[in-house]
């Protein structure tokens, strides 16, 4: 499944998951139209902008993650989006969603985090609202950026970031990072 409300990027999209088999790719220009398909056909992979009205990417994401009504809330999402804004990945992420894709659109970058949805998906966890694909596999300890919702009782919470660094531009690269801090493409590419 394919949401996004320009036929440029619909387009694009549809012919990167055609190379690689997909054969029944349905497309919708906003959330609300996505969400009644979902609901009668969940997909096996949903690929979506966050910009989009009546419903944007992030509440498409909140329904499917948490809604009674989702009959996969476990499906990938990877969200295709112009913002790269650290405060737009990381509420992304925090959202629910699997994986994120800045545009302008590089093919290369979206097989890359297609085959990640695929050959090496994470498991789901549920910890206090959030409801997503579990980030903290890796070895490494946090600082309290990385850190979803609050902290535990007793302790400080983290400083918030500075503004400045909040709407920092982050490279695909680091994104794939925040996302995926462990992972280590099949290929080793």
């Amino acid at each position: 499944m394919i949401v996004d409300d320009q036929d440029f990027f619909t387009t694009m999209i549809r012919r990167v998951i055609k190379v690689i088999g997909a054969s029944d790719v349905k497309t919708f220009t906003d959330g609300e139209t996505a969400w009644k398909e979902y609901k009668l056909q969940p997909p096996d992979l949903v690929i979506l902008d966050w910009e989009m009205r009546p419903m944007n990417g992030l509440q498409l994401t909140t329904l499917i993650r948490k809604s009674p009504e989702s009959p996969n809330p476990f499906v990938p999402i990877i969200m295709v989006t112009a913002h790269r804004e650290r405060e737009h990945v990381f509420k992304a992420r925090d959202t629910g969603v699997t994986e994120y894709v800045v545009k302008p659109i590089v093919p290369k970058a979206l097989f890359s985090r297609i085959e990640a949805v695929i050959e090496r998906p994470r498991r789901f966890v549920r910890v206090g609202d959030f409801f997503g694909p579990d980030r903290r596999r890796h070895k490494k300890t946090f600082d309290g950026e990385d850190r979803r919702g609050t902290d535990a009782p007793g302790q400080a919470q983290a400083a918030a970031p500075k503004s400045d660094e909040k709407t920092r531009e982050m490279a695909q690269e680091e994104i794939n990072n925040t996302f995926n801090p462990d992972d280590v493409p099949a290929s080793g590419g």
